[in-house]
C-alpha cells in the first residue's frame, strides 16, 4: 500500500499545473494605460485557451466633448492567436479618443470560465 501512495501523489501532484486556471499575464493596452489609438488588443494568458468559449468585448465608457447616456460598445473580431495563449481583439477601426472598459472571458482546458475587466484610454 505504501507502494502504491508513493506512486500515486506525485502523479496527482504532476497533473495539477495542467488543470490551473489561465491567469492573465499581460496585456496591450495595459491597465489604466493611456495609449495612441490603436486597432488590436491583445491578452496572454497562462493556459491555452478554448477559443470557442473566450472573448472581449470593448465599450467606450467617456469621450471627450460628448454627453454619453451609456457605455458604447465597440465593434470588434476576437480570436486566438497561433501560440494558443493569447486572446486577440481586431477592431474595425482604431479606438477614438476616449475612456474605455475592456471585459474578458477565457476557458483553458480545466473548462471553468475566468474573466475579469479593467479600463484604459486613447489619447
Amino acid at each position: 500500500m505504501r507502494h502504491l501512495i508513493a506512486l500515486v501523489v506525485p502523479a496527482l501532484l504532476a497533473a495539477a499545473p495542467a488543470l490551473a486556471h489561465p491567469k492573465l499575464l499581460a496585456a496591450t493596452p495595459a491597465a489604466e494605460a493611456t495609449v495612441p489609438a490603436t486597432k488590436v488588443v491583445q491578452l496572454g494568458f497562462s493556459e491555452p485557451l478554448v477559443a470557442a468559449f473566450s472573448g472581449i468585448t470593448i465599450e467606450m465608457t467617456d469621450m471627450p466633448g460628448m454627453k454619453m447616456k451609456s457605455p458604447m460598445r465597440m465593434p470588434l473580431q476576437t480570436s486566438v492567436a497561433a501560440d494558443g495563449k493569447t486572446l486577440v481583439a481586431t477592431l474595425a477601426r482604431p479606438l477614438p479618443r476616449g475612456s474605455y472598459r475592456l471585459d474578458w472571458h477565457v476557458v483553458s482546458g480545466d473548462t471553468h470560465r475566468v474573466n475579469g475587466s479593467y479600463a484604459f484610454k486613447v489619447k
